[in-house]
């Protein structure tokens, strides 16, 4: 079986799978989109670069991008954002979450879970469902317009904060939509727990950010449900990347070998104890345990952080006070810098070092995405295994709608490769 251009995700990719019998001999997660080459390009630049070059990453979670390299070259800076400066960076971060977890709820897999091609087709059916979808986005890119500029790859962040901050009363407007995206978001949990999910599970190591006291976006320790933990500098002593010959991504797994997943599942599994009140209420009300191990339940997993993040701006709204400065200073220093925070797709991690005039001589980016591909291939094997009784075309959707499970953002994970040119 094979699907030449995976519908429905972002990026560019295929899936092949191979059955001999009743055994299942090959599954590949085939991303074909070409080398992006940031990593690349960002050598040579000033430090106070990589925010704006990384956000043209991706369209959906540019924030995270920024976050991330931030906090790298901060950290190899030896400055530290906190108090307000660092509220703001979480709020903004909210809205990307709201934005993205929307999107991927309502456009993208709800179609699979109530058997139509397309959220076009969904629309037409059940216009009311959709238009709650584009609420909940569009309050999202609020808070992204609000803080960074612009929906769209923002404009105001800045190595140290931000290049201009906003004052109580232009909050106060932003308040208001989050108020009635709560209640959008409310009946989002209680619509996607009301959904069918196949009888399905995975054993997978899980790695997300864990904090003492909140659920982590922009800052966070990584560990694993495994009992790992370890600060953002020892990532590459934890985590191995291979390149594979089907896949512009490389494909990750813990040095031990093991292979592990990152994303909302983790996220949930490990900081269930830390979310918001309402957030909490509503996880348990849609019947959500200590751990959810089920990559189908995971719509209702964004669900329910969807609820976390409108619950979290609407705190940070509410406690802010304008910091006196709408950055720290960042003076270039030479050393190497780490930085992790989570997209809604996963944990994300870069690396940055920086000579002594702050430019960067190495880059090193490691998205969610790719993290996932050898997991997700490992999931598809055994979901075709127990599915060999469906016909051909059946098969083929049922595999298409367990990829979309994992939301996969595949212009984030290609990876250019070393290439060794032998010339006789």
């Amino acid at each position: 079986m094979s699907v030449g251009a995976l519908a429905r995700v972002e990026g560019e990719g295929a899936m092949y799978v191979r059955v001999d019998g009743s055994t299942v001999q090959e599954v590949r997660l085939d991303i074909y989109e070409p080398p992006r080459f940031f990593e690349a390009f960002l050598r040579g630049r000033s430090y106070t670069e990589p925010p704006d070059i990384t956000a043209r990453i991706c369209g959906i979670c540019p924030v995270a991008y920024q976050m991330s390299a931030c906090r790298a070259i901060e950290d190899a800076c030896g400055v530290t954002v906190d108090g307000s400066l660092n509220d703001l960076r979480r709020l903004l971060y909210c809205g990307e979450w709201i934005e993205s977890h929307a999107l991927h709820i309502y456009l993208l897999h709800a179609p699979d879970f109530l058997g139509y091609p397309s959220a076009i087709d969904l629309a037409r059916a059940d216009r009311a469902l959709i238009e709650r979808g584009l609420r909940l986005k569009k309050a999202g890119n609020t808070v992204m317009e609000t803080l960074g500029g612009r929906a769209i790859h923002p404009v105001n962040v800045r190595v140290g904060g931000f290049y201009r901050t906003p004052s109580p009363t232009e909050l106060r407007p932003l308040a208001e939509t989050l108020r009635h995206a709560l209640d959008d978001a409310l009946a989002t949990v209680r619509w996607a727990a009301g959904l069918d999910f196949p009888d399905f599970s995975h054993d997978h190591e899980y790695l997300a950010l864990t904090t003492d006291d909140r659920y982590p976006l922009e800052s966070g320790t990584p560990r694993t449900t495994g009992g790992r933990s370890f600060t953002a500098d020892g990532f590459e002593h934890h985590v191995v990347e291979t390149p594979v010959p089907h896949s512009t991504a490389l494909h990750a797994r813990l040095t031990d070998g093991a292979l592990y997943m990152t994303g909302p599942l983790a996220r949930f599994s490990l900081n269930r104890d830390r979310l918001p009140p309402i957030a909490a209420q509503v996880a348990a009300d849609a019947g959500l345990g200590a751990e959810c191990r089920n990559p189908f339940q995971s719509i209702v997993v964004r669900a329910v952080e969807i609820v976390c993040a409108v619950e979290e701006a609407l705190r940070l709204i509410s406690t802010y006070r304008p910091p006196e400065r709408p950055h720290v200073p960042v003076p270039p220093k030479a050393g190497v810098g780490h930085g992790v925070t989570e997209a809604p797709r996963g944990l994300l991690y870069h690396r940055y070092d920086l000579d002594a005039q702050g430019r960067i001589t190495i880059a090193r980016i490691v998205p969610p995405t790719s993290q996932n591909q050898a997991a997700i291939e490992d999931d598809l094997r055994r979901f075709v295994a127990a599915r060999l009784d469906l016909d051909d075309s059946a098969l083929t959707r049922a595999c298409e709608r367990a990829i979309r499970n994992y939301d996969p953002c595949i212009s984030c994970s290609t990876h250019f490769l070393d290439l060794t040119v032998d010339r006789r």
